[in-house]
């Protein structure tokens, strides 16, 4: 699974729309738009930013994990 896909999924799952996302992204909905369609790559702040968003790791955003693991549950 692709990035971009997870990013979709997630939003979706959470009931938010890209306009909602792209507001805490702090930009157009249509730039949004432009990384979950995998046009555009989304930056590592941003990928921080929507990890912390919806408490998952990274690591799950970007596809090296299957299952979304809680970020406050990981130890630090």
């Amino acid at each position: 699974m692709y990035y971009y896909q997870r990013l979709r999924d997630l939003r979706e799952d959470n009931d938010k729309s890209q306009a909602d996302i792209a507001q805490l992204l702090g930009m157009k909905q249509q730039q949004y738009a432009r990384y979950e369609s995998g046009v555009q790559e989304i930056p590592l702040h941003h990928v921080i930013k929507l990890a912390r968003f919806y408490n998952v790791t990274i690591d799950y955003i970007v596809g090296l994990i299957q299952f979304p693991e809680p970020l406050d549950r990981i130890k630090r």
